[in-house]
């Protein structure tokens, strides 16, 4: 039976830079004749949230690490946050390994990221 374990991340200021690591499971480690697998996460629950008096953009992207390619947009594109207001996403959006939450806004520090879900191990 898998096990994972609730797990919070954030809050983090989002940056102008549309390439940002924001979320990325951790990878395998090694050992003698042993190590563990690698762990993937499994999102429920973004909030984002304007700190300022002017609505700010943000965008989300699903995939290698400091990417932003085109069809690999997730939870928000371009999405449009009230000023001194948030906006939460709900879902279910796993990350393997592989997969990075990469994303950014369009005004420096406008906007903090903060979600929760849970953590297992693959395989």
């Amino acid at each position: 039976m898998p096990q994972t374990k609730i797990f919070r991340f954030g809050p983090i200021a989002l940056t102008t830079t549309m390439t940002t690591n924001l979320l990325n499971p951790a990878g395998a480690t090694g050992g003698v004749n042993g190590g563990s697998s690698g762990q993937y996460i499994i999102l429920n629950h973004i909030r984002i949230v304007n700190k300022t008096g002017t609505a700010a953009t943000c965008s989300f992207w699903l995939g290698a690490t400091s990417g932003n390619a085109a069809g690999t947009e997730v939870i928000g594109q371009g999405l449009s946050i009230p000023a001194n207001s948030y906006s939460d996403w709900y879902g279910t959006l796993r990350l393997e390994v592989s997969d990075f939450l990469v994303g950014g806004s369009g005004t420096a520090t406008a906007l903090s990221i903060q979600g929760e879900g849970a953590v297992g191990v693959a395989g």
